[in-house]
């Protein structure tokens, strides 16, 4: 029996969290440069989304660029953003097809000009859509979003807008780049790696990890169904035991 049909349609993951991994060692396995492996990661990218679509998940993010990353070689930066940029303008098309709302979180401003001007189109044209939200991390840092939701607050209090008191989960959650998104459910990292990467650290405080030896350019949706099987065989307590829950 394939995965897509072992899925309960009544226990999905609402968000699933993805760190896409291993465009790099696949390419190096082609005997490519890197930046070949990154062309072929969008093709996953595309698969992905619309398995999302297919069964129902309502938010999909995807860790497409981290903060660290801006330290690798300059060649590969350049191109990274050269194929985002590429992408963006391809498929906004296919996202409005698939009723796809295009969403991004990070420190945005610190991407080139022309990736911000094309990712606010993209997300503009797409901006009704309600099918599936998918946000890219672009630029991000878990930590990076803390200490901007801190320093917010910390604003806020200075100039007595809110008092200490008032300063609880719920407000902070406010402050993030993620504050109109449910937290992840699901997170789900391909190559083999073992670990998140400085990725939605706040929001992942109980979500259910999920990690296969895959490399990117080759998962795949029925890769995507395998992974919501796997979660929905779990059990989520958040902190109670099993009796209580049933």
């Amino acid at each position: 029996m394939e995965f897509k049909e072992q899925i309960d349609p009544n226990r999905l993951p609402k968000h699933i969290a993805v760190i896409m991994d291993g465009n790099g060692r696949w390419a190096k396995g082609q005997g490519k440069i890197r930046v070949f492996g990154h062309e072929q990661g969008v093709l996953s990218v595309k698969d992905i989304v619309e398995g999302c679509v297919e069964v129902g998940i309502k938010y999909l993010t995807l860790y497409a660029f981290s903060t660290e990353n801006w330290s690798r070689p300059q060649d590969e930066v350049d191109a990274l953003m050269q194929i985002l940029i590429s992408t963006i303008n391809k498929e906004t098309e296919t996202l409005n097809k698939n009723n796809v709302k295009l969403n991004a979180i990070g420190n945005l401003q610190s991407l080139p000009q022309q990736c911000i001007d094309d990712l606010k189109e993209a997300m503009e044209k797409t901006a009704h859509n309600s099918s599936c939200t998918l946000t890219l991390a672009l630029s991000y840092s878990s930590k990076w979003e803390i200490l901007e939701a801190t320093k917010k607050i910390a604003l806020a209090v200075k100039n007595n807008e809110i008092d200490l008191n008032d300063i609880d989960e719920t407000l902070f959650s406010s402050k993030l780049t993620t504050t109109n998104i449910p937290d992840p459910e699901l997170m789900i990292r391909t190559s083999g790696e073992h670990r998140i990467s400085n990725y939605l650290l706040w929001q992942m405080a109980y979500t259910e990890f999920y990690f296969t030896d895959v490399l990117w350019p080759d998962f795949r949706r029925e890769d995507l169904y395998e992974a919501i099987v796997d979660y929905q065989k779990r059990e989520r307590r958040f902190g109670k035991i099993s009796e209580q829950l049933n």
